[in-house]
């Protein structure tokens, strides 16, 4: 989806099944549904995932509209009734919706996403809502993963020609600053959002010349500003780190690096930087690439490597390692003459059971240190008491408990469309990585772990226990 593209039809045939039968069944208008969004497990069994895609979910609320040849490839399918096509010509998007914020670390089962309105209307924009959400998400999560393991190095986005289709390389991109790389190779990426593109040369600008010196030498002479040179195309020690030194000396640029895409990076590294570096050459940088994550850069920084920034490619653009966020829309109430009825989803897998009704989503911050503490799910329009002695349960062990002092409670979400009209301002991409920076730092190490990080207290408000449990009982009755 491209800027102000009208990608309405790009949905489950299913979302358009439903609502001809709304329509024909007399909901339209009066029948107002509340929807949530949102996901079960964190990807890669990290502590946390990283919220993403907020504003591609508004510009595609806006333009909501079904064109002529969009009525007239559902009047063919021979299914639809003349008075639901006309209602499509016709159709207004006239929800209210609220997220949370980009950039904010989220957990299981909270509604970081809310559609309220006709039930036509909330029901349909699932698709969409989950496809943006989940694949930037996603990304983003992956990339804040990659980037801590860093540990402040840079780290830049390579990933393009990997990526699953052209918006996944350019949204992906985007997600991955987000969540903290510091660039893309993805040219467009610069353009459209102005994420820094950044890149070097490839093996091919090497091979087209003579000698690995000569190749240097030229790219030195027209980028003398900033020059990194790849030198792995033949032998990085035996002639591409050499041939380098010798151009940087010539040459003089202000700015120089090398990049090594291949091998053993945690010794070519170490060599590399004391060939540098005995060459009077101690500003040079070196980058290195080739099929890295956060667990491969966790270890080469462990084992001594003498690198100054990273490029990632597939294994970020792509999420290899767990390549699906799982955010699902589930139905949470509906509201008859201003009254609201909340809706439970009931399964044998207790993760499938959802939480019912509207919800505010609270995160509860320790005064002292700044931390979060917890996350507390509560029926609208409940506060959150800021009293010494708060209980909050372990949401995995509801026998567990632990008592809060000296703290403040955040309405997370925001309003981001009242009636359909949009009431929120996207911040500009580079706010959003810093504040997504300033929220990685409030969640407390353990939750930061790679492997087996401490489970983050997710609570229910006793208000909304007590509806659920109500709720199952009256469901389970047999």
């Amino acid at each position: 989806m491209m800027k102000n593209e009208n990608l309405t039809m790009l949905t489950d045939f299913y979302e358009i099944t439903m609502a001809n039968g709304y329509f024909q069944s007399g909901s339209i208008e009066e029948d107002i549904a509340y929807f949530d969004m949102f996901f079960r497990n964190v990807p890669d069994g990290g502590g946390y995932a990283i919220m993403a895609g907020v504003e591609q979910v508004i510009e595609y609320l806006n333009n909501l509209k079904f064109t002529d040849e969009d009525i007239e490839y559902l009047r063919g399918k021979g299914i639809f009734c003349e008075g639901f096509l006309e209602y499509l010509r016709n159709f207004e998007f006239v929800c209210d919706v609220w997220g949370v914020p980009e950039g904010t670390p989220i957990f299981p089962h909270e509604p970081i996403l809310t559609v309220r309105g006709p039930v036509i209307q909330a029901q349909f924009v699932e698709t969409m809502l989950l496809l943006i959400i989940n694949h930037q998400s996603l990304i983003a999560t992956k990339a804040n993963r990659i980037v801590r393991a860093a540990q402040g190095r840079p780290v830049m986005e390579f990933g393009t020609r990997r990526a699953h289709g052209t918006a996944a390389a350019v949204y992906g991109a985007r997600a991955a600053y987000i969540g903290g790389c510091a660039g893309t190779a993805c040219t467009i990426a610069d353009r459209d959002y102005g994420i820094a593109a950044l890149g070097t040369m490839a093996h091919s600008w090497v091979q087209m010349f003579p000698s690995e010196y000569e190749a240097f030498k030229k790219y030195a002479e027209i980028y003398p500003d900033n020059c990194t040179l790849l030198v792995d195309t033949y032998n990085v020690l035996k002639s591409g780190v050499p041939a380098a030194i010798r151009v940087f000396k010539e040459v003089k640029p202000r700015k120089m690096g090398i990049r090594i895409d291949s091998g053993d990076v945690a010794y070519l590294t170490k060599r590399a930087r004391k060939m540098l570096d005995d060459a009077g050459l101690t500003d040079c940088t070196i980058t290195v690439s080739n099929s890295l994550d956060e667990y491969i850069i966790r270890d080469v920084i462990m084992e001594g490597a003498q690198i100054d920034s990273f490029g990632v490619g597939e294994r970020l653009i792509t999420a290899k390692s767990e390549p699906v966020f799982g955010g699902v829309y589930k139905l949470a109430a509906l509201e008859k003459d201003g009254v609201i009825i909340p809706k439970i989803k009931i399964s044998e897998n207790v993760e499938k059971i959802t939480n019912p009704g509207f919800k505010t989503l609270y995160r509860l911050f320790d005064n002292e240190t700044g931390k979060a503490l917890a996350d507390v799910m509560t029926v609208d329009g409940e506060t959150i008491p800021e009293v010494d002695g708060y209980e909050i349960f372990d949401p995995n062990a509801v026998w567990k408990k632990k008592k809060l002092y000296n703290f403040h409670a955040k309405n997370l979400r925001v309003q981001l469309f009242d009636k359909g009209k949009c009431v929120y301002q996207s911040p500009s991409i580079d706010d959003i990585k810093t504040y997504c920076q300033e929220q990685i730092e409030t969640l407390w190490g353990e939750t930061l772990r790679f492997e087996n990080p401490q489970t983050y207290y997710v609570d229910l408000s006793q208000n909304l226990w007590n509806m659920k449990n109500e709720l199952i009982e009256e469901h389970t009755i047999r």
